[in-house]
């Protein structure tokens, strides 16, 4: 009669953990075709309702019994898989739609998980997207928020970088390190190489400029000199900022002749400040005076 008893119990315990497991399931299958569909609406209310299963699933404490335990472990990896894949589909799906839809299903999946990889992968478009929805005033609090979870992401330091320039320098030049140091590592395995060379090239060049600027305005000329220096090829052709770049050249390159005794700073002086008095532009003339002044004292020097 116990032993009866006992059996009824197990299917009584049974039954709403299996009904929870289909429905786990069918939710699942449902994400997946909302996907397939590519339905914004559709794959935001699948994940929604997956969420609030795959965290009572994860929060289910491990049985003491070894071969339940078994179970439960291969029961975990296919929640853990099915929670990876919602924050997957908000991105893919975020993606590929109109700029509305990529904020709304990115701005689901930071509240989802702050953390998630994709986020990494998709901060660049949503950056966009916010800009073209006019939440414009929402990105450097966005970016900044973002950098704690990601403090490698171009995307995000170049916005900050942006963002300080002009205000607060001292923090520009400390994106722009960071953003010139992250394009000193290897390229990550999840980012292409055409990917990485399009990041490179919309902004390394920005970076080592600003910092060059930021030296130099601050009368730091050695460091300026060098970043200038490194700029100038990948600005090339771009006016508004090579006819700065080359005036500050001219005037680190001046003070560090200065400072070392050096005709060939003072020759190279002179060479930046002509090249910055042939652009049109606020810094011109200034450029024109500094060159006949530098050049007279490179004929003064040995």
């Amino acid at each position: 009669m116990k032993l009866c008893v006992l059996g009824m119990t197990v299917v009584l315990l049974a039954g709403p953990a299996v009904a929870t497991a289909d429905k786990l399931d069918d939710s699942y299958q449902s994400l997946k075709d909302a996907v397939g569909k590519k339905d914004p609406a559709l794959v935001k209310s699948a994940v929604a309702e997956l969420n609030p299963m795959v965290k009572e699933a994860l929060a289910t404490p491990a049985p003491s019994d070894a071969d339940e335990k078994k179970a439960w472990d291969a029961h975990v990896e296919y929640v853990k898989g099915i929670q990876e894949y919602c924050e997957y589909a908000l991105f893919a799906t975020a993606i590929q739609g109109p700029a509305a839809t990529t904020v709304d299903l990115i701005g689901t999946l930071e509240g989802l998980n702050p953390k998630s990889k994709y986020l990494d992968q998709g901060y660049g478009q949503y950056l966009v997207a916010l800009n073209q929805t006019g939440a414009t005033a929402k990105i450097p609090a966005i970016a900044s928020k973002a950098l704690q979870h990601f403090p490698d992401n171009p995307d995000l330091l170049s916005v900050m970088m942006e963002a300080s320039y002009g205000k607060q320098n001292s923090q520009a030049l400390a994106y722009a390190n960071r953003l010139i140091a992250v394009f000193g590592k290897p390229r990550p395995e999840d980012v292409s190489a055409a990917e990485w060379e399009r990041l490179r090239g919309a902004n390394l060049g920005r970076a080592h400029w600003m910092a060059g600027m930021v030296y130099c305005s601050g009368g730091t000329w050695g460091p300026g000199d060098r970043e200038l220096r490194a700029a100038l090829p990948m600005i090339n052709g771009n006016t508004a900022m090579t006819g700065p770049a080359l005036f500050y050249l001219g005037m680190a390159n001046y003070q560090l002749a200065k400072m070392t005794m050096s005709k060939a700073k003072m020759l190279d002086a002179v060479k930046f400040s002509k090249e910055s008095s042939a652009i049109a532009g606020p810094f011109a003339d200034q450029a024109r005076h500094n060159a006949i002044v530098m050049q007279g004292e490179a004929d003064r020097m040995r």
